[in-house]
């Protein structure tokens, strides 16, 4: 678990149609955290159908139906 100032954080949500080039990654805790696409070759391949398909793995995790890698929260906030 990824766990700041003894908050432990989840994924609630992913979102692509906020911003170009943008994954909107919204937390457990109210936050929103905007990263870009690109720092994940394999997510950027995909289509706009296929980003959208995704699923979220005990709050801490997601992926894609369309590719078998995993990320994580920790991929997200460099924790």
């Amino acid at each position: 678990m990824c766990t700041l100032s003894d908050t432990i954080l989840g994924i609630k949500k992913l979102d692509f149609s906020q911003k170009r080039g943008k994954m909107a990654v919204y937390l457990t805790d109210g936050r929103e955290v905007l990263v870009p696409v690109g720092l994940f070759p394999e997510i950027k391949r995909l289509s706009k159908l296929q980003r959208e398909d995704y699923m979220i793995l005990d709050g801490q995790f997601f992926s894609f139906e369309a590719i078998s890698k995993i990320f994580s929260i920790k991929d997200i906030l460099n924790c």
